[in-house]
């Protein structure tokens, strides 16, 4: 994923080096175009789906826009998705960097290993002990 997502970074530092010698004009045609292209998109296609990558992408480009500017513009998914996108991207990364080291309960102590089996050896001496009939 990490390697998809810096080829969608470098080919979109491309795409805005393209867009430097263009005109307002261009863009807001270009814009407009791609707004279409989308909306004929949307009537054919059922549910889209989208990757990990996708959504990342989505997520951190999107996450400054205010909620209002969010809700106007043409996305195949609501606002409100976007924005769990982004929620589940920083707890997955929050439970990254908090995660324990090691996982369940600590080793035990080598003496106490050892102690152990000693310990249930002599219960069970005692039990037959007791089991004993007496004389």
């Amino acid at each position: 994923m990490l390697l998809r997502l810096a080829y969608l970074a470098a080919t979109n530092a491309f795409a805005l080096l393209r867009l430097l010698p263009m005109s307002d004009r261009d863009k807001d045609i270009e814009t407009l175009a791609l707004r279409h292209q989308l909306l004929v998109l949307q009537r054919q296609v059922g549910k889209p789906t989208f990757t990990d990558t996708d959504r990342v992408f989505l997520a951190g480009l999107l996450r400054r826009l205010p909620r209002e500017k969010l809700r106007h513009l043409l996305l195949l998914v609501r606002p409100e998705t976007i924005l769990r996108w982004h929620r589940d991207l920083l707890t997955r990364s929050h439970a990254a960097t908090c995660a324990p080291k090691r996982r369940g309960r600590p080793p035990t102590v080598r003496s106490i290993r050892a102690l152990v089996p000693r310990l249930a050896h002599d219960n069970s001496l005692r039990r037959w002990a007791s089991r004993s009939p007496i004389l």
